[in-house]
């Protein structure tokens, strides 16, 4: 019997038959140019490639709408999942959040076409699995397994997309319950899954999140460490393909770990990962 490794590896070998092959990119946040740059030097086709994308697609950038739209446009070939920042945009644009300083969002609250642009984004997982490897945007807490984490993922999903979306996005915001329990239930649950998913760093060894250091190294008298760093973590023998933390700069944080932020915003570099070859491509954003 064929096992899950061994299915993906032979899916990969066909994929590079065809000539075909999936590339993950990391945080684009409105950053349009240099996602055109890296896939046409990567020689990427959109009638031929996938590509994935691990979420904050938007916003702090400065060019959000015609991300958004061009992503839109090509719908049928990407994979992405949701970031905070993308979660932050469907809050804005249903009045349940103002804007923070530095938003660049504007631009698709007034677009004639916002609708249907947030409803296709409002679709979008949390979490994707496909070809040996997972997708989130921050990381998965060490006290879950793949299979546990892909069904947290689909409980805010099914929430995103039910009619009663605008009540999970109102109270999505908070930082607590900060630790997970088997036993929570309703908003308090989901908004835990959701921190864990989008915006998780560091945590304690409780698996307790600290939502308020955001550099490579956490803020001085916290007793944290990178999630992925944590001993009992149940995922070690899965690939997971993140963002979110710009501040590792896609540094080799551990074996079956992609970390494809690399701060294309800030002016550093945008990542992209080819998930058939194992090669990195890399675009200078400055």
């Amino acid at each position: 019997m064929t096992s899950a490794c061994e299915q993906a590896q032979d899916n990969q070998k066909d994929n590079l038959q065809n000539n075909m092959a999936t590339y993950a990119v990391g945080d684009l946040q409105g950053c349009i140019k240099p996602l055109k740059c890296l896939l046409k030097d990567a020689g990427f086709s959109w009638s031929r490639d996938r590509l994935w994308l691990v979420g904050d697609l938007v916003n702090r950038g400065p060019k959000s709408l015609k991300t958004l739209r061009y992503l839109y446009k090509h719908r049928k070939q990407i994979t992405c999942v949701l970031g905070n920042h993308d979660l932050h945009l469907l809050a804005v644009a249903n009045g349940l959040r103002p804007m923070s300083a530095g938003d660049t969002l504007h631009k698709i609250l007034v677009a004639p076409d916002r609708d249907k642009l947030l409803n296709w984004l409002r679709q979008q997982p949390l979490l994707h699995t496909e070809q040996g490897y997972t997708m989130v945007h921050a990381g998965i807490p060490p006290m879950w397994d793949l299979a546990q984490a892909q069904g947290c993922a689909q409980e805010v999903e099914a929430a995103l997309r039910g009619a009663d979306y605008r009540q999970f996005l109102a109270s999505m915001y908070g930082d607590v319950p900060n630790t997970w329990d088997d036993c929570l239930s309703g908003m308090p649950r989901l908004r835990l899954i959701t921190n864990y998913l989008t915006r998780m760093r560091f945590i304690d060894a409780d698996g307790g999140l600290d939502l308020t250091s955001k550099g490579a190294t956490p803020d001085p008298g916290k007793i944290v460490g990178p999630w992925f760093d944590h001993m009992d973590r149940r995922t070690r023998d899965t690939r997971i393909i993140f963002g979110h933390w710009a501040a590792l700069d896609g540094r080799a944080v551990g074996e079956n770990l992609y970390a494809t932020d690399t701060g294309c915003v800030w002016g550093n570099t945008l990542s992209m990962y080819c998930l058939d070859t194992q090669q990195w491509h890399r675009c200078d954003c400055s």
